[in-house]
């Protein structure tokens, strides 16, 4: 069974950890004191002194992974999570290596001598090398599990929804090594099947199964109406000794991630996990938001300045655009842009989104949304605290009160600060698109925030943000050396004009001008020969 093999294979890699360790450590020290690849130094302390100490740090450090999940199965756990916990552990272990040298200095002088800097090379060097590893194992049991090894053998007790959705999951993931062996359902007939997992027999069945021992784990998928069958199946699971996992039939009503407290024995259900309603992560998520909006206005004053001076110089009236907006705990603020439209009643205003081609939006204002210039004074409401920089993007009341009404969990979004980016914007669902699809994105960021998240999101906007400018400023180009043609040839007399391109004997381009339409008419096929 996978419970023995998964014991054989925790203390291989116990071993393969230990070794990675060594090598890393070694190589610090080669690194430092004789590679010549940094400044050179000669070792007051000698190499065996130095050696000695991973008679301490290996079983530590073996520990310190214990301590941080890092033996736990690699089915499910995500690569990203793995590599936080060896970045944790290894962290915990420099400090303690420096705290054992601090203590030691005061009773062996030696220890004075000691290379701190070696040991930071070491802490390097040993994340790195032990994400390697991981990564390699990890893409080795999934090959093998694709091939039908090392597969866990699953029953699930129960026809639901729920059992559904595991099954999809299960098949969707065969590098999980997950085998459903079959159903156990009271009410769905034997032999009903749903992508080929077929019900087996009755719940009752159970108590001539599990003496098999054949199984490596059991799930519980009942529906919502059969969970005072609960008490009874949980204890024979317990008795036979196989592992047990419970699979809710609540899809519909704790849709994402819930959590748990313990208030004084009793399990008490969150139905919805907000990391940032934890004190830490708002503080911290905070101070990234006035470090940066105050970074951000010193770095894009220039471009700010010469939007504010487009601005007034095309189209009358304010700089500034305060519009309405709902934001944390529904709490109503005022968010500034740029003016891009020509000043319009508050009636007009409310009429609807701005949609393509718009005609109230200037020339210079098309330029400014087309490239997210107008959003730049937000930056202000960042630093006030009204918004921050990366959060779901927020709406008029108006749109609060209409999306409240329509669409499940919308007033979630007003959990957490709204941003002048978010997870939907950079996924490509801004401006006139899905109100459903985007508040998909937003509940998914707002239960999954870490500040690595954050720091994705911030690169991929400056990324796609950078695309944007360079793809509307070509097009102005061409627009304009498309009128300037188009002109010369009015005054030439001519009609039309056809321009090619040949690069390595293939016309990549061709151009055609026609004057015929007030110098705008530019239309291209690609790759003629």
């Amino acid at each position: 069974m996978i419970k023995d093999n998964q014991q054989y294979f925790n203390k291989l890699h116990v071993l393969i950890d230990a070794f990675v360790i060594i090598v890393s450590y070694v190589f610090a020290w080669w690194l430092k004191f004789l590679s010549g690849i940094l400044d050179h130094e000669v070792g007051v302390l000698s190499f065996e002194f130095y050696m000695r100490a991973l008679l301490l740090i290996v079983p530590v450090y073996i520990l310190l992974y214990y301590a941080f999940n890092l033996y736990t199965s690699k089915r499910v756990q995500g690569r990203r999570l793995e590599f936080s916990n060896i970045v944790m552990a290894n962290t915990v272990g420099l400090l303690l290596m420096f705290a054992a040298l601090f203590t030691l200095t005061s009773y062996n002088p030696q220890y004075r001598n000691f290379s701190r800097e070696m040991l930071f090379y070491f802490y390097v060097t040993n994340i790195v090398v032990e994400e390697i590893v991981r990564l390699l194992i990890r893409r080795f049991l999934r090959s093998i599990r694709r091939r039908g090894y090392n597969l866990k053998h699953i029953l699930l007790v129960g026809y639901s929804r729920a059992a559904e959705q595991y099954i999809d999951r299960i098949q969707q993931n065969p590098q999980w090594g997950y085998n459903v062996r079959g159903v156990l359902d009271d009410n769905i007939a034997r032999g009903t099947s749903y992508k080929g997992v077929k019900v087996i027999g009755s719940i009752g069945n159970l108590n001539y199964i599990l003496p098999q021992n054949s199984l490596d784990e059991i799930a519980i998928t009942l529906g919502l109406e059969e969970y005072y069958k609960l008490e009874k199946i949980v204890a024979e699971c317990e008795k036979s000794g196989v592992h047990t996992k419970f699979i809710p039939d609540y899809g519909n009503i704790i849709p994402t991630r819930p959590y748990t407290e313990d208030l004084l024995g009793l399990p008490v259900i969150n139905i919805r996990y907000v990391p940032l309603s934890n004190t830490f992560n708002a503080f911290v998520k905070r101070c990234m938001d006035v470090v940066g909006s105050i970074v951000c206005i010193i770095l894009f004053s220039p471009v700010m300045l010469l939007s504010a001076i487009l601005v007034k110089a095309t189209s009358k009236g304010p700089l500034i655009f305060a519009q309405e907006r709902v934001g944390l705990h529904n709490k109503p603020f005022k968010m500034y842009k740029f003016r891009t439209m020509y000043v319009q009643t508050e009636e007009e205003e409310q009429k609807g989104w701005t949609k393509k081609n718009d005609p109230r939006v200037t020339e210079v204002g098309k330029f400014l949304r087309k490239t997210s210039l107008d959003e730049f004074p937000q930056l202000f409401n960042v630093l006030k605290g009204d918004m921050s920089l990366v959060g779901p993007r927020p709406e008029r009341p108006q749109y609060v009160e209409k999306f409240r009404e329509e669409i499940p969990r919308y007033m979630i979004k007003h959990q957490v600060r709204p941003g002048m980016t978010g997870w939907a914007q950079v996924n490509g669902y801004r401006g006139d698109t899905s109100i459903r699809k985007r508040i998909e994105h937003d509940l998914y960021y707002i239960e999954n925030w870490t500040l690595g998240l954050d720091v994705k999101i911030l690169f991929l906007t400056y990324f796609f943000q950078k695309i944007n400018i360079v793809i509307h400023i070509q097009d102005i180009v061409r627009s304009a050396i498309s009128n300037c043609v188009a002109f010369i040839l009015k005054c030439c007399g001519l009609h039309r004009l056809i321009i090619a391109f040949p690069v390595h004997g293939t016309y990549i381009s061709k151009h055609s001008v026609c004057c015929k339409a007030k110098y705008t008419c530019l239309t291209h096929d690609r790759s003629i020969r």
